[in-house]
């Protein structure tokens, strides 16, 4: 393995992201398959440390891990009906059971469990499907001997961070062309330099020279990953969400149903992300036998359907909506087009008084239109708002969503509450 300086490192890396984000920038939206030994209890995928159950006990668990013929088909197939671009796939958890054909690490899905290498299974489906391909990695492992012991043995250190050298590089040569790789859970050591990132994500970049890395091996790499809540980063981000704020592996599906995201809601975090300059990645916990959990599928179709005909207003590069920017009203919220010559107004709540009102832009679009199938809406400048003629109802009959396109011939002046403008194009007066 070459060895190269963190300044030497940096340099390299930021001299080709442009041109790696390319694509992720304009996909937006992904999915994230958390699946593992976990799966099969149904507790959550952290059960084997919060349950402290015996490393002995829980590799029992491998007997009854007995995913069907097709699971990873399954998941890329939804994936491409909910209209997502790529897919991300818990390779290796923490607890240690590589879902591969791994010669570093025996316990794996070959050797055990069904016998089989899921991840040639998943990157087959995703190339299927048209999908990028992400593969999850955590650097924590709780069924090596030296994972925890690494944090003060330097010997230990050094068995374990050539282990998941070794892993990584497996990952990274046997199976094509991989888009992602999505790192996790840097503990117990607290430091790029305890993990040999830089030296180890230098080789791993040699293997793959498009490969985004995200920020979770104490390096900031190319992208960052807000947890459970969209929070928007000053850099490129992708926020990864459970499907019911409970758990990211499998938990029983009845019991789920009530906490889990309905169609809209996924499309209000999807909008959020669009607007705030980065991405969703939603995650599902397959069942014991790799099924999708059956309360997502109606969702998630849901979704797809509406961005086959309202993708434009989320994919693609699209303006970081600052304060002060643009807005839409209470009801509705906007994402904008790079070159700030369309808004798109996604609406949340559909008025009964037949017109939709856009306050605060000085300057008249030259047409306003249903985004979903191109239909011309009357509207009139009134002051500094836009009131815009609406059908009775609202016409998406997906989400109840509907989004309301308007173009301008140039950036419009913006506004908020021109009686009390404390805010200008985004700039404050005092």
């Amino acid at each position: 393995m070459e060895l190269i300086t963190r300044r030497d490192y940096d340099a390299k890396c930021e001299a080709t992201k442009e041109e790696r984000l390319g694509w992720f920038r304009k996909a937006r939206y992904g999915l994230f398959i958390h699946y593992g030994l976990f799966s099969a209890p149904g507790r959550g995928e952290w059960l084997q440390a919060q349950e402290n159950i015996p490393i002995e006990e829980y590799e029992k668990l491998a007997s009854s891990f007995t995913p069907k013929e097709g699971c990873c088909d399954e998941w890329c197939a939804l994936a491409k009906r909910a209209g997502m671009k790529y897919a991300v796939l818990t390779t290796r958890h923490h607890e240690g059971f590589s879902l591969w054909d791994s010669k570093v690490n025996p316990y794996n899905s070959v050797n055990l469990g069904p016998h089989r290498d899921l991840v040639r299974e998943f990157t087959d489906a995703c190339r299927k499907y048209g999908l990028r391909i992400g593969l999850y990695s955590s650097l924590m492992d709780w069924h090596h001997p030296d994972g925890g012991r690494c944090a003060y043995d330097f010997e230990a250190r050094r068995r374990f961070t050539n282990y998941l050298f070794e892993l990584n590089k497996e990952l990274l040569s046997n199976y094509g062309k991989i888009d992602i790789l999505w790192y996790d859970m840097p503990w117990p050591m607290e430091s790029s330099e305890s993990w040999d990132s830089v030296n180890r994500n230098n080789y791993l970049r040699s293997l793959q020279p498009g490969l985004l890395i995200n920020n979770r091996s104490k390096m900031p790499e190319d992208f960052g990953t807000p947890e459970g809540s969209i929070n928007e980063e000053n850099r490129w981000w992708e926020a990864c969400m459970t499907f019911n704020g409970i758990s990211w592996g499998y938990i029983d599906s009845e019991q789920a149903k009530p906490y889990s995201h309905s169609a809209q809601d996924i499309l209000r975090m999807l909008r959020r992300c669009s607007a705030g300059g980065g991405n969703l990645l939603l995650n599902i916990g397959p069942t014991p036998d790799g099924s999708v959990p059956v309360e997502a599928i109606a969702p998630l179709e849901a979704v797809g359907a509406w961005l086959s005909e309202n993708g434009e207003a989320a994919y693609g590069e699209k303006v970081k909506l600052t304060p002060g920017l643009a807005g839409g009203n209470n009801i509705t919220d906007v994402t904008i087009s790079a070159d700030f010559k369309k808004y798109y107004f996604w609406n949340y709540i559909w008025p009964d008084n037949g017109e939709l009102v856009l306050g605060g832009y000085m300057d008249r679009p030259k047409r306003v239109y249903l985004l979903s199938d191109g239909r011309e809406l009357d509207f009139e400048m009134r002051g500094h708002s836009i009131a815009v003629k609406i059908p009775e109802r609202s016409p998406d009959r997906h989400a109840g969503i509907a989004v309301i396109a308007a173009e301008f011939d140039k950036k419009p002046e913006y506004v908020f509450a021109s009686y009390y403008p404390p805010i200008h194009n985004g700039k404050t007066y005092v």
